[in-house]
């Protein structure tokens, strides 16, 4: 392509650009969900986390399965002056085996998710690996949908786990479906602390 036949679609193409952005006239906060069955969820979370606090802004984490181990996000994040960081979980449901003490810890979780969700003070709140709650029956959907909506109008919040339930779809700004295409773990390799913890 010869450099005026560049141009000319270049131009088209902000031309188009553009008028999105001019058509983009709300401003709030967004929900977002990232699911699926692929690496990266909660590490896309902590991405946004990371740019969050570059801004100044204040954060909060509620880690709905990872209480009982350390995480390099946790280690990293939850000194942070403007991070308040809850890790309330008591494990993988597979490896904790007791469904009731799953349950409680759910409970627990989501009652500190739903006062930070109600909070003003926090531009962005991640709940991280909330859809398994719901997926397996341990939390009712509708009070978080009812929360979601009912939010600080600036607040931005990010949920995060595999199986999704379609009214939390339906209910979020914006959903991503993360693939697993390939994975180290299928091939033998270990998982590793600064990868997947």
């Amino acid at each position: 392509m010869n450099d005026q036949k560049h141009l000319k679609k270049m131009k088209a193409i902000k031309e188009k650009q553009d008028q999105k952005i001019a058509a983009a006239d709300q401003e709030r906060g967004v929900s977002i969900l990232l699911a699926g069955p692929g690496k990266g969820k909660s590490s896309s979370a902590f991405g946004m986390l990371a740019r969050s606090l570059g801004h100044g802004h204040k954060a909060a984490v509620v880690q709905f399965l990872k209480g009982s181990m350390s995480t390099g996000e946790e280690l990293f994040f939850s000194s942070h002056e403007n991070v308040d960081w809850f890790a309330m979980g008591d494990g993988f449901t597979w490896e904790t085996q007791d469904k009731e003490q799953d349950i409680k810890s759910a409970e627990k979780a989501w009652a500190k998710a739903q006062t930070l969700l109600a909070d003003e003070q926090y531009q962005l709140v991640i709940l991280d690996e909330i859809t398994y709650m719901f997926k397996y029956q341990y939390l009712d959907i509708q009070p978080a949908l009812d929360a979601l909506k009912n939010r600080p109008e600036k607040m931005n919040v990010v949920l995060t786990g595999r199986g999704p339930k379609q009214e939390l779809i339906d209910a979020v700004d914006t959903y991503s479906m993360i693939l697993n295409e390939k994975h180290a773990f299928k091939a033998g390799v270990k998982a590793q602390a600064g990868i997947e913890w």
